[in-house]
C-alpha cells in the first residue's frame, strides 16, 4: 500500500488524517474519558504492589517536563516500558497515559508516562527535542529507579508513535532496546492544509525533517508497528510504509493489524495479556 496524499483533494486528506472519521458518530471524547478512568484505576492498583513505588522525574524547567514512573522495585533492576501519548501533539498528557501501569507491574516491568509541551505552546522541533531529553533522563536515572537501562522499550500512540520513532532515530541520543509504535503517523507533510495544522504550524521543511519515513533510521531497535483494523486507509498506509522503511534499514520489524480496534481503543491493550497487541508487546519485552 502506498501513501496517496499528494494526489488527494484537501477534503479527502482532511478525512483520511482525521482518525475520528472512522467512528460511528465521529466523537472521540468517550475514549479520552476512558483513558482517564482506566489510568486512575491502574495507577492505584499498581501502587498496591508490595515493592512498587511512584516517582515524579523532571527533565527540564517547563511545567510539562515531567515523567510519572511506577518502578517495580525488588532485588533486580526491572525492564521499563516508557510511553509517549497521542493527541496530534496538541492534546492529552501523562495523566491520561497511566492505563498500562497495573498490567506492566503484574508482568514484572516498570512503567513511565512521558509528558511534553503541547502545540501551539511549542513547535514540533522542540517537542521532539523534549521527548529525546526525557528518554535520556530516564536512562540516566535508571540505577536510582531500579530500572535496567539496557531494557527500555519506548512505546507511543498516534503522534506519540511519531515522537518515539524520532527519539530512536536520533544518532546522538540514548539507545532504547525496542519500540512499540501504535497507530502512528510517520510522514507529516500531508497534514499541511488540514485542520490539524492550524495549531501545529508545520511548513514543508519542518514536516520533512520530522518525518521518520523520510529520514535515515539505520540502527533502530527491534520494532513493533501496529494499528487497528478500523482506521483510515492513510493511517494504515503510514504504518505499513514505515514498517517497510525500517526493514530496508535492517531493523527487525513485527507488523500487526488488530482486528476490531479503532485508532482510539487499540492502545488500551498496550500491556494487556491475552490481547493481540499486549501479547506482541510482551514478546518484544521478553526478547530483550
Amino acid at each position: 500500500m502506498t501513501l496517496r496524499w499528494a494526489s488527494m483533494a484537501d477534503v479527502d486528506r482532511q478525512r483520511e488524517y482525521s482518525p475520528s472519521s472512522c467512528l460511528p458518530n465521529g466523537d472521540y471524547q468517550t475514549y479520552i474519558l476512558e483513558y482517564r478512568r482506566a489510568s486512575e484505576a491502574a495507577w492505584a492498583r499498581a501502587g498496591d504492589h508490595p515493592t512498587a513505588s511512584t516517582t515524579t522525574v523532571r527533565y527540564g524547567d517547563d511545567e510539562a517536563h515531567v515523567i510519572d514512573v511506577m518502578a517495580l522495585g525488588g532485588d533486580r533492576p526491572a525492564p521499563l516500558l516508557a510511553f509517549i501519548h497521542g493527541g496530534y501533539w496538541q492534546e492529552l498528557s501523562r495523566v491520561e497515559s497511566r492505563f498500562p501501569t497495573a498490567a506492566c507491574i503484574a508482568q514484572g516491568w516498570s512503567y513511565a508516562a512521558i509528558d511534553h509541551t503541547l502545540a501551539p505552546d511549542a513547535p514540533l522541533d522542540r517537542i521532539v527535542d523534549e521527548c529525546r531529553r526525557a528518554v535520556r533522563t530516564l536512562a540516566a536515572r535508571a540505577e536510582a529507579l531500579s530500572l535496567d537501562a539496557n531494557r527500555i522499550v519506548l512505546a507511543g500512540h498516534s503522534a506519540g508513535a511519531h515522537l518515539a520513532a524520532m527519539v530512536a532515530a536520533d544518532p546522538g541520543g540514548t539507545d532504547v532496546a525496542g519500540l512499540a509504535l501504535v497507530s502512528g503517523i510517520y510522514e507529516l507533510e500531508p497534514l499541511i492544509g488540514t485542520a490539524v495544522n492550524n495549531r501545529l504550524g508545520l511548513d514543508p521543511d519542518t514536516a520533512r525533517r520530522n518525518s521518520p519515513l523520510l529520514i535515515d533510521v539505520t540502527g533502530s531497535p527491534s520494532t513493533l508497528v501496529a494499528h487497528g483494523s478500523d482506521e483510515t486507509s492513510e493511517f494504515k498506509a503510514q504504518s505499513n510504509a514505515f514498517g517497510r522503511h525500517l526493514e530496508a534499514a535492517g531493523t527487525t520489524v513485527s507488523m500487526l493489524e488488530v482486528a476490531g480496534r479503532n485508532h482510539f481503543d487499540v492502545i488500551l491493550d498496550l500491556a494487556e495479556p491475552n490481547t493481540p497487541l499486549g501479547d506482541a508487546v510482551e514478546r518484544l519485552m521478553r526478547s530483550l
